[in-house]
């Protein structure tokens, strides 16, 4: 194992001011799954440890992180991104103009809809600065030879001059998200094997001396480098006559090729084309029939599944605020009847019938309804999930360490949705630890699975104050087999809080 990656794994760091959460109840959800401190993130960045440019470019003599002029232009192994990054914005404008023909678009305040400033991409004055690290090991069932994944996550920043002579940093809406496997099978531990899931479970469980390890590290090795996300905020409009409060997100994901030593552009995991599905008749008759065979209806409702790219998109654009029906798939059709215009690929009989079949060999754990199956085909997608409990559009932006007096929107690094997840993820690398094969099953994104954890009641991550629940007592046809079990805490009971038929908020009780 590198020493960088002995770095990430060995390091449990306080995440504090989590909304409902206490400190110390922080320290415990996300013990051995995530580093999100400032102060160790702020070393780690500043001594150039676990920079973008010293983990690709480790050979180099500075010591200081690129700024994002250098590192596009000097580092080939991000050659691809710019041209694919300024591809989409294109095809967005366009998009925009055709939908809002009377609507000005461009940088600045001064348009109907403004854009992110690319310039930012090509600057002297901003870099990517290290946000957080996240073990994603629950992720094993993709490769289970890499164990799962580590995300170094990275928010682009701008440092402007003062008068003084000292600089303002500004956090810009953009991440990019390094993404490694969790193991480098080439490596070997102290008892001369390879370097084992247990091995590596056990390092980030571990509350070890981390601080012997700042300072060094190495390079991680083409073996190692999976993949690349990009996040960013690529437009916001204002309210208007034509349309409510809208920012768009744009995500792209880079695959690394061992062979170019280049990240190279692919689709988004799960990222359902849609408007090619719709209107390709094989197409869109593959897609349902190859969804509804018995074993990836099975892997779809425990959240596992893997489709196949042919069905895939290299982008999507995120639209946010989306409400508690949030759809990832353009609106003006729909994938499931009563979605929106033209023929569905799945029509509810054909959902229900796939859903008794599968009941009957005992393969369903989360979907029991048309409306699970439309939710689950929702939330497996990247746009989904990102509009599911994020913050606007991300999932983890991370705390600001670079604010001179950060602020209270800055103190949680993540969403609902992340920190709701904490338990699962510990209790797969608990598993992994052990020496076990864990259950990567997981829950709806509104909900988290906690597999029998009591760290979330009473909290909105799960059943407190804000937490999504089911309208089931609401009025008729809002129970559904799906949601019945999303219940509130004691004192609290689920409302209606956008234009939903399933599901609520909770919220205190009136008279």
């Amino acid at each position: 194992m590198s020493r960088a990656l002995r770095i990430l794994v060995a390091v449990v760091v306080v995440l504090g001011g989590a909304m409902s959460l206490s400190a110390a109840e922080n320290v415990q959800l996300t013990r051995g799954t995530a580093i999100t401190g400032p102060d160790i993130l702020r070393k780690l960045d500043q001594n150039d440890t676990l920079t973008i440019s010293r983990l690709l470019w480790p050979e180099r003599n500075a010591n200081f992180p690129l700024t994002t002029d250098q590192l596009f232009s000097w580092l080939q192994q991000l050659k691809d991104i710019p041209p694919a990054i300024d591809a989409e914005f294109d095809r967005y404008i366009a998009r925009q103009k055709a939908a809002y023909p009377t609507e000005t678009i461009g940088v600045g305040e001064g348009f109907d809809v403004q854009l992110f400033d690319r310039a930012n991409l090509k600057s002297a004055d901003t870099r990517f600065v290290l946000a957080g690290i996240v073990n994603r090991m629950d992720r094993a069932y993709v490769s289970e030879e890499s164990c799962g994944e580590i995300r170094l996550i990275y928010r682009l920043a701008r440092f402007d001059a003062r008068p003084d002579g000292t600089r303002t940093a500004t956090r810009l809406p953009m991440t990019f998200n390094l993404v490694m496997k969790a193991r480098d099978t080439r490596q070997v531990a102290s008892n001369g094997k390879p370097v084992s899931c247990a091995d590596v479970a056990r390092r980030w469980l571990d509350n070890g001396d981390w601080q012997g390890l700042i300072g060094t590290s190495s390079h991680p090795g083409d073996a190692m480098l999976d993949r690349i996300e990009t996040n960013i905020q690529i437009s916001i409009a204002p309210k208007s006559a034509l349309h409510d409060f809208r920012s768009d997100y744009l995500l792209k994901v880079f695959k690394y090729n061992t062979a170019t030593k280049t990240f190279e552009e692919s689709t988004l995991e799960n990222q359902i084309d849609r408007d090619r599905i719709l209107v390709d008749n094989d197409l869109r008759r593959d897609f349902k029939d190859w969804l509804l065979a018995p074993d990836h209806l099975r892997a779809f409702d425990r959240g596992t599944v893997l489709i196949p790219e042919r069905f895939l998109a290299r982008a999507a654009v995120v639209p946010t605020p989306a409400g508690l029906d949030a759809s990832a798939l353009q609106p003006e059709f729909g994938l499931m009847q009563g979605e929106g215009k033209g023929e569905p690929v799945f029509t509810d009989s054909d959902v229900v019938s796939a859903l008794k079949q599968a009941a009957a060999r005992g393969d369903i754990q989360n979907i029991r309804s048309a409306a699970g199956f439309q939710r689950r085909l929702n939330d497996v997608t990247c746009s989904g999930c990102h509009q599911t409990r994020g913050i606007g559009g991300f999932h983890f932006p991370g705390v600001d360490w670079l604010a001179d007096k950060p602020s209270n929107s800055t103190i949680v690094p993540a969403s609902p949705h992340f920190l709701g997840d904490q338990p699962r993820r510990r209790d797969i690398l608990t598993t992994f630890a052990a020496g076990k094969r864990p259950d990567f099953s997981r829950g709806f994104a509104s909900r988290p699975q906690t597999r029998g954890s009591r760290e979330l009641v009473g909290t909105e991550y799960q059943d407190g104050w804000g937490a999504h629940c089911s309208l089931q007592e609401a009025g008729p046809g809002t129970r559904d087999e799906s949601f019945t079990s999303w219940g509130c805490a004691t004192g609290l009971t689920c409302q209606a809080a956008a234009a939903s038929r399933h599901i609520g908020m909770c919220f205190i009780k009136t008279r």
